[in-house]
C-alpha cells in the first residue's frame, strides 16, 4: 500500500471515528474514541509529512537536507456571521511563505489545515464533528498578516452555539433536562437515578439507605416512597 492510499485510509478512519464519537453516549466510550482519534491524527500527520518529503526528494535530491517536521496547531479562535463560521489560526510570518504552502481541505462536517515549511516546520490541524454541515465547495481560506482565516460556509443561516458536536455534548451534559409538563418528582427521581448509576460504592450505599428509610416511612403512611 503506497503512501497516498495509506493517507486515504487514515482520513477515512478519522471520518468514521468522528461519526462514532457523535453517536456515543457513554463517557468512557467517548474518551476511548477520542484517544483513538488522536492516534490516527498523529499517524496521518506523519504520513503526510513523509509523502511531502518523498515528493521533495523526487523533485530535488538536495531537498532531503531541508526536511521539516510537523507540529499540531492546538490554539485557535472562532466566531460567525450569518453565512460563515470563521476560524482564526495565529501563525507568525505565514504571509511570507508561498500561498500554495497553506493547504485547507473541507468536508461537510470537518476541515483540515496543513501549513508547510513555516519557520522550518509544518503546522497541521484537523477539526472533526462540526456542529452543523457546511458547504465544502464555497468554504475557503484567507491568508492575513500572522494569521490564516478559515471560512466555513454554513448550509443554513442558523446560529451555531459551539463549533463541534463534542463541545455541544459537553455543554448539554451540564444542563438539567427541562420538561414543563413533567411531574417535578419525576425529575428528582431521574436525577437520583443518574447520581446512583454514576456514583461510587459509598454514594450507592448512601442512596440505598435513604431509599430503605423512605420505604419504611411509606409503609407507616408518613410519605412518598423513593421508587428505584
Amino acid at each position: 500500500m503506497d503512501l497516498t492510499e495509506q493517507i486515504s485510509q487514515l482520513e477515512a478512519d478519522l471520518q468514521e471515528l468522528g461519526s462514532l464519537l457523535e453517536k456515543a453516549e457513554r463517557k468512557r466510550v467517548q474518551e476511548l474514541l477520542k484517544q483513538e482519534q488522536k492516534k490516527v491524527e498523529k499517524e496521518l500527520g506523519a504520513k503526510r509529512q513523509q509523502k511531502e518529503q518523498q515528493a521533495r526528494r523526487e523533485a530535488d535530491p538536495s531537498a532531503a537536507s531541508k526536511a521539516t517536521y510537523t507540529v499540531k496547531i492546538t490554539s485557535y479562535a472562532w466566531d460567525q456571521s450569518e453565512k460563515f463560521v470563521k476560524i482564526y489560526l495565529n501563525l507568525k510570518g505565514v504571509q511570507k511563505i508561498p500561498a500554495e504552502n497553506v493547504e485547507v481541505s473541507f468536508t461537510e462536517r470537518s476541515f483540515s489545515v496543513l501549513v508547510k515549511d513555516l519557520d522550518g516546520k509544518n503546522h497541521q490541524m484537523t477539526i472533526l464533528n462540526l456542529l452543523n454541515p457546511i458547504d465544502e465547495k464555497d468554504s475557503y481560506k484567507k491568508i492575513k498578516t500572522d494569521m490564516v482565516l478559515i471560512m466555513c460556509k454554513k448550509q443554513t443561516t442558523k446560529k451555531w452555539e459551539c463549533l463541534t458536536t463534542v463541545e455541544k455534548r459537553s455543554k448539554d451534559k451540564d444542563k438539567p433536562a427541562m420538561n414543563e409538563n413533567a411531574d417535578p418528582s419525576d425529575g428528582l427521581m431521574s436525577m437520583l437515578k443518574k447520581i446512583y448509576d454514576d456514583g461510587d460504592d459509598e454514594m450507592k450505599r448512601t442512596i440505598n439507605k435513604a431509599w430503605s428509610e423512605s420505604q419504611e416511612k411509606k409503609i407507616r403512611g408518613g410519605g412518598d416512597m423513593m421508587d428505584f
